[in-house]
């Protein structure tokens, strides 16, 4: 898996899987894999990382 080489920002999210590539919510991509079952689940665990992340700050 190819990785992007700056970090991802809140505004980026959610991140969704298209194919073999993982693209920011600007279509821009950010990391292609071997696998789309790969990429979508990639996604999937970066959208609800993202998720806990902005109620922890907020809940705080």
């Amino acid at each position: 898996m190819s990785v992007a080489k700056k970090p991802l920002k809140p505004t980026d999210f959610p991140v969704t899987a298209e194919g073999q590539k993982i693209k920011k919510q600007d279509g821009k991509p950010i990391a292609s894999t071997e696998d789309a079952d790969l990429a979508a689940d990639v996604a999937e665990r970066l959208n609800d990382d993202e998720a806990r992340r902005e109620e922890d700050k907020w809940s705080a």
